[in-house]
């Protein structure tokens, strides 16, 4: 059986992560929560692939390119959650699993983000445990794939 290969997608302004408000945040920079990733998936015989972008369009040519290259896609779509109906599209129409994570518990901030416009094409969300949110959406995007698989 081949490995598993996931792509992690972090959306805009999480390359601030470390210094942007780490009260809310945290202080983990996002080279520290890619690495804690490749590590995790190095030991569930998977891998990982982690990029970042600012720009809408980027991120809806990865989502659209991870058909026929990943089993499974981690995405934290940022402030993106609230707004694309873009990266919706397109993580309905590339056709694979997608977990959407956030560092913050959305439903404990302001009223507009309560609302995820991309969650509803995803299989989950894990919202709400910093930089563990990735870990456990690694996690689960994983186990939803070995599921599809059993069945």
């Amino acid at each position: 059986m081949s490995r598993q290969r996931v792509l992690v997608i972090h959306g805009p302004n999480l390359n601030l992560l470390g210094s942007r408000d780490p009260t809310l945040y945290g202080s983990a920079t996002l080279p520290e929560i890619d690495a804690r990733l490749r590590e995790r998936a190095h030991a569930r015989g998977a891998e990982v692939d982690c990029v970042q972008s600012n720009v809408e369009g980027e991120i809806v040519t990865l989502v659209q390119q991870a058909h026929g290259r990943y089993q499974a896609i981690v995405i934290n779509p940022g402030g993106y959650s609230h707004t694309s109906v873009a990266i919706r599209d397109a993580l309905e129409a590339c056709g694979v699993p997608a977990v959407e994570v956030h560092l913050s518990n959305l439903y404990a901030r302001e009223p507009f983000r309560h609302a995820s416009l991309t969650a509803a094409r995803c299989v989950g969300v894990i919202s709400g445990f910093g930089p563990r949110s990735y870990e456990l959406g690694l996690d689960a995007a994983l186990a939803h794939v070995e599921g599809l698989g059993s069945s």
